[in-house]
């Protein structure tokens, strides 16, 4: 009984030390993707905001422009 587990042992290390190690190319491919952050959101949301305020900037240069231009 004392050498069955010692036999058995070696024999799952036998049975498992031919195999090829298994190809890591699904975590390769994963850790190129880009991860989504928490302040994704946020960064989109500001550059919103600065969208707006440009557009907001170039309505008032306009109409700036138009009322020099009607008071003249």
């Amino acid at each position: 009984m004392k050498w069955l587990a010692p036999m058995f042992c070696l024999c799952a290390l036998a049975a498992c030390s031919g195999k090829p190690p298994a190809p890591e190319s699904q975590p390769a491919a994963a850790s190129t993707a880009r991860v989504a952050t928490p302040w994704d959101n946020m960064k989109k949301d500001e550059q919103r905001a600065r969208d707006v305020q440009k557009a907001a900037d170039q309505q008032a240069e306009k109409q700036r422009q138009a009322m020099e231009a009607a008071g003249q």
